[in-house]
């Protein structure tokens, strides 16, 4: 088969799948972009937020006074990362009024790894994998109800991802 027919036949399949499951309602078009939470979060970067290199000082940038530890944030996260690469976890908040989950990693060189906006009435729940350059704390960081809570696990790393 020439080059540009398959070109042609893969970009109009991968069109003709999305524009089906989009007919079908399986795309939310912008609805988390029009969320008041969501947009000001698109329309200010927090650069600080990135630049900061612990948890009191993440919680400061984010607009948060002195962040409390909570037992109702749980961290799912391996014990051991045979590869700090890629290093799968979740966090869920029980928090009531759950507004933002954070992720920091203590030991990179810039503890914020991830900041997820959550919208009213979904569930304060992300899952996603973070890089780790060496064995670390996992620190979750919610804002919940205006206040900024905590909760950390140690995750140790047998080949560290930042660096190389």
């Amino acid at each position: 088969m020439n080059k540009t027919r398959r070109a042609v036949l893969q970009s109009s399949t991968g069109f003709s799948v999305m524009a089906l499951a989009a007919a079908n309602g399986l795309f939310s078009t912008g609805a988390f972009a029009q969320t008041p939470a969501a947009s000001k979060l698109v329309a200010e970067w927090n650069k600080a937020a990135f630049d900061t290199k612990s948890l009191q000082a993440t919680a400061t940038a984010l607009g948060g006074g002195p962040a409390i530890e909570s037992r109702e944030i749980i961290i799912s996260a391996p014990d051991i990362a045979e590869d700090g690469r890629v290093v799968p976890l979740n966090v869920t908040s029980k928090l009531a009024k759950t507004e933002a989950i954070a992720i920091l990693v203590e030991k990179n060189p810039n503890s914020l790894a991830a900041n997820f906006a959550i919208p009213e009435g979904t569930e304060p729940f992300v899952k996603t994998a973070v890089k780790m350059g060496q064995s670390s704390n996992i620190h979750a960081l919610v804002k919940a109800d205006g206040k900024y809570y905590f909760a950390t696990r140690e995750v140790k790393v047998t080949l560290g991802g930042c660096g190389g």
